[in-house]
Parts: structure tokens; sequence; C-alpha cells
């Protein structure tokens, strides 16, 4: 069974910057695909960026330019770098193991990023 721990969210204020993590644990991390989301209040959860065991990404087009996902397999980890952060990129942000054919297999718990104006 994968699972998935998040940290690195927090309170910042507007134009600042953060770095969400997402440790993995069991199954086989460096076949994944591994995606950030994000859920604000009164909102559907929605896909942040996303990247495969290739290291092929993909973003959001609202983040584009801000955000980078990037994932160390030595450390079954994967990272979100936020920059330029906005008041709209409050939320909660959840990391999601996938498989190489899509199926889905594991959301982490969430952490919650809170931006200022």
């Amino acid at each position: 069974q994968v699972q998935l721990v998040e940290s690195g969210g927090g309170l910042v204020q507007a134009g600042g910057s953060l770095r969400l993590s997402c440790a993995v644990s069991g199954g086989i991390f460096s076949i994944y695909t591994m995606g950030w989301y994000r859920q604000a209040p009164g909102k559907q959860r929605e896909l942040v960026a996303d990247i495969t065991s290739s290291g092929t990404t993909n973003y959001a087009d609202s983040v584009k330019g801000r955000f980078t996902i990037s994932r160390d397999n030595a450390k079954n980890m994967v990272y979100l770098q936020m920059n330029s952060l906005k008041p709209g990129d409050t939320a909660g942000y959840y990391c999601r193991c996938s498989s190489v054919w899509g199926t889905h297999l594991s959301w982490g718990q969430g952490t919650q990023v809170t931006v200022s104006s």
C-alpha cells in the first residue's frame, strides 16, 4: 500500500515562496506518476502539476511559470516549488500517486497553503 505524507505548507505573503514536499512509502516510487492537486473551500479539487516516471511535467495554466514540480527517485520524494504566490493560490494542497497506467493509487492527507494580500 502506497502512503503519502505532505509537508511544507504555511502562511505567506503575496509574492512569497513555499516549497511543498511529499514523502512516499510503499510500492515502487520510480515508476509512479506523481501529482500535486489543490482544493479551495467550496471548489473542486484541481490538478496543479504532475510529473511522470520519466520526468515529463504538466502544469495548470494558472501556475505555469511560477510553480515547479520535481522528484527525487533516490529519496522517494516529490516537491512543488511555488514562487510569486497569489491569494488565489490559497488552498489545501494534496499529493497524489498514480500507476504507470493512470490508475489512482493514493492521496496524501494534505497541507494548507494560505497566501495573504
